[in-house]
């Protein structure tokens, strides 16, 4: 059982941590305008729903309103801003012939390859100096957070990501 000088160590670096992410959450806003430059400027929603779409595979709008924590009106709107844009294609569920899936299009495909780039390369350069193990550490270190964040979603009944998307 942890001690008091424990819990308060812990006090202190939850502070610490969460100060640092509200910080990384306004600065990767600032990535996010600087790496849009291109034939396509990306919104977050845009962007978030076709990195959702090409890493998870095909979706319903219904299961793309729930990863975002969205309501489906909203999600909507969003995909129907995509569609119009060519980024993504409606097609018939196979299982269910009354309900859409969403897939990338080619377009939406290139446009999601290039914003990855740009955004890549920024992060590179960020951490240019960084040692090697370092860089390795920080995207375990990450990848526990975000699972520790989805466990306690699904603890609670929240949504696993962000409402933005």
């Amino acid at each position: 059982m942890p001690d008091a000088r424990d819990r308060e160590g812990t006090a202190l670096q939850t502070t610490q941590i969460e100060q640092q992410l509200t910080i990384l959450l306004r600065r990767t806003q600032r990535i996010h305008f600087r790496t849009t430059a291109g034939e396509v400027d990306l919104d977050r929603a845009a962007y978030g729903i076709l990195c959702r779409l090409a890493d998870e595979g095909p979706q319903r709008v219904g299961s793309l309103a729930h990863a975002f924590g969205l309501d489906p009106s909203t999600i909507t709107r969003q995909v129907q801003a995509l569609e119009l844009a060519a980024m993504v294609m409606r097609t018939t569920d196979p299982t269910d012939r009354r309900a859409s899936i969403m897939d990338l299009t080619p377009e939406g495909q290139t446009v999601l390859a290039e914003a990855r780039a740009r955004r890549r390369a920024r992060l590179q350069e960020a951490l240019s100096d960084w040692p090697e193990a370092d860089v390795a550490q920080l995207g375990r270190l990450l990848e526990r957070f975000n699972l520790s964040i989805d466990k306690l979603a699904q603890q609670h009944d929240l949504p696993a990501e962000p409402e933005s998307p």
